[in-house]
């Protein structure tokens, strides 16, 4: 695992101890930044199911705000501690190592995100179907800004309509689905904003 581009390029991290977290390839990670990259400079970016923080640590190497890392498999967590701290990248980066959906539906954000990577473990489309939808709700109504960008990313196989968000874009990559997703309102004027795609 390395970082691809920007100010760490080059750089590598330390990969999953165990098979509990699936890390993207290089192959994958270029083709995602390569239509995310006109909303990364600045971006305040939730980075959820982060195993050790490749997602997230690439957003802060292309010129991102602050990231938030979401990761309660301990091995992972602890790997992904020793990255933020191998980068001193520790004052844009904050680690939640608890419940995921949890937090999220008791915290009240000072800054809204302005790009999500979801990456749930693939058994969770079957076997926490309502926590993604009832989690992808409480994102659109108080945690994301009205441009921002998630990234879903799923076992080819699964599906799962999360209804508060609507489909920009959808890329397929061997057996993963990417899923660019927006909120589903979007007040007029700021479409303009949202995530291109080539």
């Amino acid at each position: 695992m390395r970082i691809i581009a920007g100010q760490f390029r080059g750089r590598k991290l330390l990969p999953p101890a165990t098979d509990a977290t699936r890390p993207v390839t290089d192959r994958v990670k270029q083709s995602v930044f390569d239509i995310l990259s006109p909303v990364i400079e600045g971006a305040v970016v939730y980075d959820c199911f982060a195993g050790t923080g490749s997602m997230g640590l690439e957003c802060l190497s292309r010129g991102a705000k602050q990231v938030t890392f979401f990761e309660s498999e301990r091995t992972a967590a602890v790997r992904l501690k020793s990255n933020i701290a191998t980068l001193k990248v520790e004052k844009s980066a904050i680690v939640i190592a608890g419940d995921l959906f949890r937090w999220f539906a008791h915290t009240t954000p000072r800054e809204k995100a302005t790009l999500v990577f979801l990456d749930p473990p693939y058994r969770f489309l079957n076997e926490r179907a309502e926590d993604l939808r009832s989690l992808a709700v409480t994102l659109a109504q108080r945690h994301l800004a009205p441009d921002a960008t998630v990234v879903f990313r799923h076992d080819s196989k699964d599906s799962l309509d999360l209804e508060a968000l609507r489909q920009a874009d959808v890329r397929e990559y061997g057996g993963m689905v990417v899923e660019f997703l927006s909120p589903r309102v979007t007040p007029p004027g700021d479409s303009d904003k949202t995530v291109s795609t080539p």
